[in-house]
This record gives C-alpha cells, sequence and structure tokens, in this order.
C-alpha cells in the first residue's frame, strides 16, 4: 500500500534537527566545576540530552528531580544553559539541505519540542531558522509536552496540513510514541541522541534513518 504524500515535515529540536549536546553539556559541566567537581566526557553526556535538565542533571550529579536540591540545581543548570544557548550547537550535517528542498518543494517544516519557549525561540533565531519555521511548538505550548500528541496536533494545524500529511522525526521513543496518538508518520532519527532506554529498534517507528538526506526519497 502507498503512503499518503507528505504535506507537511515536522522535527524534534535536539538531537533531530540540531545538535544542541555540545552546549547543553558544556552547561552541564560548568554547574559541575562550579560544585567543585571535574567535568564529565561528552560521550557520557551525549546520550542524556534529548532528556534536558532532568537527564542531564541526573547523569552529572545523580539526583532526580524527586531528590531534595534539584530544584536548585536545575534553576542554575538552566541559566548557565541560557547565557551560551548556541556556541556549539549547529544543524546535523545535511540537515541544512534538508529543509532547502522541503522549501523548494512547497512542503512546510516546524520544530515540535519538549524544550520551553524561553529556549526553543532564542535558539531557532541563532540558528537562523525561526523565520523560515512554518511552526514552532515548545514543551510549554500546549498543556501536556510529548509524548502526548498536543503538541504534534497543533504544529500541524498551524502548517496548513492533516495529522495524516505529516511526517514527524524524533530521535527518542517519547517522539515516536507521540507521532503515532497524533495520527502522523513516524521517522526515527538514529543520528540523534536515542537516550538511554530501549533500543530504537523496538520503539515502532514507520522507518529510521541514519542521516538527514535518508529522509528525502521518504517524501
Amino acid at each position: 500500500m502507498n503512503e499518503p504524500r507528505t504535506r507537511g515535515v515536522l522535527f524534534d529540536l535536539d538531537g533531530t534537527l540540531a545538535d544542541t549536546a555540545p552546549d547543553l553539556g558544556g552547561a552541564l559541566n560548568r554547574l559541575r566545576i562550579e560544585r567543585g567537581l571535574s567535568e564529565l566526557p561528552a560521550e557520557t553526556l551525549r546520550p542524556h540530552t534529548s532528556a534536558g535538565a532532568r537527564g542531564l542533571i541526573g547523569a552529572g550529579f545523580g539526583v532526580t528531580p524527586d531528590d531534595a536540591g534539584y530544584a536548585e540545581l536545575a534553576d542554575r543548570f538552566l541559566t548557565l544553559y541560557a547565557s551560551a544557548i548556541c556556541v556549539h550547537t549547529r544543524l546535523f550535517d545535511g540537515m541544512g539541505e534538508v529543509l532547502t528542498r522541503l522549501e523548494q518543494a512547497d512542503i512546510p517544516w516546524g520544530v515540535v519540542t519538549n524544550k520551553a519557549a524561553r529556549f526553543t525561540v532564542p535558539l531557532m533565531r541563532e540558528l537562523g531558522l525561526h523565520e523560515r519555521a512554518a511552526s514552532i511548538v515548545s514543551g510549554d505550548s500546549v498543556p501536556v509536552p510529548k509524548p502526548d500528541p498536543a503538541g504534534l496536533r497543533l504544529a500541524a494545524k498551524e502548517l496548513g496540513v492533516e495529522v495524516g500529511d505529516c511526517i514527524y522525526v524524533g530521535d527518542d521513543e517519547r517522539d515516536i510514541l507521540a507521532a503515532r496518538a497524533a495520527g502522523m508518520r513516524s521517522v526515527t532519527a538514529a543520528f540523534g541522541y536515542l537516550g538511554c532506554a530501549r533500543h530504537h529498534s523496538e520503539w515502532g517507528a514507520d522507518h529510521t534513518i541514519h542521516h538527514p538526506l535518508e529522509l528525502l526519497p521518504l517524501l
């Protein structure tokens, strides 16, 4: 059976559209230094990046949001991150070409992320993408973030596209769950961070790509 024509493409931000791990990990390591600890290797922190402050603070300090002191650590971490949000962050290799090709084909694209808008908007501006994206939905743009499908449905509406005609690309299992709940086709970005839980082959995505350019034949 042929798949429906793709009329809109939505991307997760961290680990899918852009490699934000260097700046997020850098903020975590600056926080560790402030607390008298040594830096952790980038490769240790990278898999935790898609989980944001919760994941990185867990990796860096061994605490969870339920633990005493977590809120203070999270606040300071986010302050440090906001002060250097796009120093080393870059689009993944090939992603710039993907976005250009989508625009040339008049296929609107957008971002749905669990990142708060106070970080998403400045980062998208720094990357030169804020005016190009047809929709930018942050974690606090909707009542419940991913894996709830509300953000994806809002983004599809802003694109002017039926959810069934959209593809959502993400590097975390919650992205695939959100796409399925929204009624969108899902694509696992296996070049991303992929989290630390189940292997991505078990997520049940419609497609898996190992390089951004592999998305183009799916359109």
